[in-house]
Order: C-alpha cells, then structure tokens, then sequence
C-alpha cells in the first residue's frame, strides 16, 4: 500500500515539474530565463520562510554554512540555470530526455565519490545509458543542436546536488535545504541576466499569472515528493521517477506542437530502461542486504 501511495505521489509530481516545463518555456519567449528563475524561486523563498515561521522553526540554521551544504547549493543553482536556458532553446522534450540521465550519474558518482558498491550490471547499464544521451544529442552529426549541451551540464549539475544531498551529515529538512538553495539561485537569476546584458521585464497580466502559476506548482511538486518518499520502497517509488518523460511528450506536443524525432525518442527510450533497470537492481540488492543483517 505504501509503494502504490509514494508511486501515485511520485508520478503527480512528475506531472508537476513537467507542467513547470512548460510554462517557463512560454514565459522564455519574451522574458528572460534568469528572471523566470529568480521571480519563481523568490515565491518559493517566501513560502518556505513563512512555513517555517508558522511552524515555530529558527530561519537561521548554523549548518547553512556547511561546505557540503554549499557546494550542493551551488550545483543546483548551476544545474538549474544551464536546464532552463537549455528549455528557452530546444524543444521541451529534448530537454526532459536529457534530464531523465539523471539518476544514472547519481549512481556513477555514489560509486567514484561516496565508495558505493556498483557491481558490473549496474555499470553496464550506466554505460548504455550514456549511449542514450549521445543518440539524442548527435555530437558532430546532422541535427546535433549544441544548445542541446546546456541540457546535459544541468543534467550533470542536478546530479552533483542529489551526491551532495546523500553526503551531508548535518540535520537539514528538505524544506531548509530548498530555503538554502533558493537564496542562492534569486540573486544567480539577476546576475545570469547582467552577463547576458538582458534588462528586466515588466510582467504584463498574461506573464504574472504564468509566473504565480510557477510558484505554486512548484510548491505542489515539493510537497508531493516528500509525500512520494515517506514510506515504502524506495527503488520502486523513484523508477516513477520517469513518468516525467510522458508528461513532457504530451505538453511538449499540445503547448508547442512539438513532435519529436526517432533518435530523440530512441535515446530516451535507452535512458528509461537503463535507469530502470539501475534502480530494480539497487532496491533489490538492499533487500538481500538487510536479510543478511542478523536481528537484533
């Protein structure tokens, strides 16, 4: 019943971020991508520091300055601008299926920089995974968009952040460590902007609305992932993960008639299952591991 309950959350949160997607991508066409971020992440700061207040909870943690805290911090705020310049610049569904490599990096640096046992199946399937990228991306070939780059460094750098994630040893709830982050990225947006030497844009009616929807959707996805991972298993729960490739075909086709090409959804495809199979084969090695443990 858990794992039914974290998947039904998992995969409306899925939905949530792929709408995000979306809307950033209109609101890109006439304003620019690092005011999007910032004006989303300042509404999402303020959320998050009203609902600590109305919890009764410090707004000042000692373990902010926490290098582990900061480096992931600064690898979110990086992978965050490069995935949302890269939506402004290819299509939705380029840009989703990159990002759907993501938790087959996490595994690859679990294994280099935290000393996580992979075992040769697992690097197998990391390997075919990356073939995958590289038939959507097409270096050198016909249809090769090097826009399509700035995909991959926020795959690479939202990956950074779940490592850095997994390594921190100080006590920091998921709404802290978003309060963190969002801090870092408002003044990121502004400065993204100063070096693209775009001005900010007023937001007409059309604009605010998008930009409020932003906000909340963002908040809704928040809250449904940490309903998605309170109980269960949690191999299961994150294969959900990749409903979100779904959703961004579907929005990706009904927002701006996008249709993707064979190697676009090849690659994807190749990334899906390979992610997939990554994730069945963790949570069934932690399942053996903790028969092995005698009780106590």
């Amino acid at each position: 019943m858990d794992n039914m309950r974290g998947a039904a959350f998992m995969v409306f949160a899925m939905f949530c971020f792929a709408v995000e997607d979306g809307l950033i991508k209109l609101l890109a066409v006439d304003m620019p991508v690092g005011q999007i971020i910032s004006v989303t992440c300042l509404g999402g700061l303020i959320a998050f520091l009203g609902w600590s207040v109305i919890k009764g909870e410090t707004l000042w943690q000692p373990a902010y300055l926490d290098r582990k805290v900061i480096l992931r911090s600064i690898c979110d705020t990086a992978g965050s601008m490069l995935f949302v310049t890269a939506l402004a610049l290819i299509p939705l569904t380029t840009a989703s299926a990159v990002i759907q490599a993501t938790p087959l990096v996490v595994t690859m640096g679990a294994a280099i920089f935290l000393g996580q046992e992979v075992g040769w199946r697992r690097w197998l399937a990391i390997l075919v995974g990356f073939i995958g990228v590289m038939v959507i991306i097409r270096p050198g070939m016909e249809g090769f968009t090097p826009a399509t780059l700035l995909a991959l460094g926020g795959m690479l750098g939202l990956a950074a952040r779940d490592l850095f994630t997994r390594s921190l040893t100080v006590r920091l709830s998921g709404a802290q460590l978003a309060t963190h982050t969002f801090t870092m990225i408002v003044p990121a947006g502004f400065l993204l902007m100063l070096f693209q030497g775009q001005s900010v844009v007023i937001p007409d009616g059309r604009q605010s609305v998008l930009l409020l929807a932003c906000i909340v959707v963002v908040m809704i996805a928040y809250l449904a992932i940490v309903a998605a991972t309170r109980g269960g298993n949690a191999g299961i729960i994150s294969s959900f993960r990749y409903s979100r490739m779904v959703f961004a075909l579907m929005i990706g086709y009904v927002m701006f008639t996008e249709i993707p090409d064979a190697a676009t959804l090849i690659g994807a495809a190749i990334i899906i299952a390979s992610g997939i199979y990554t994730l069945w084969r963790e949570a069934r090695l932690h399942r053996a591991s903790l028969k092995k443990k005698p009780a106590l």
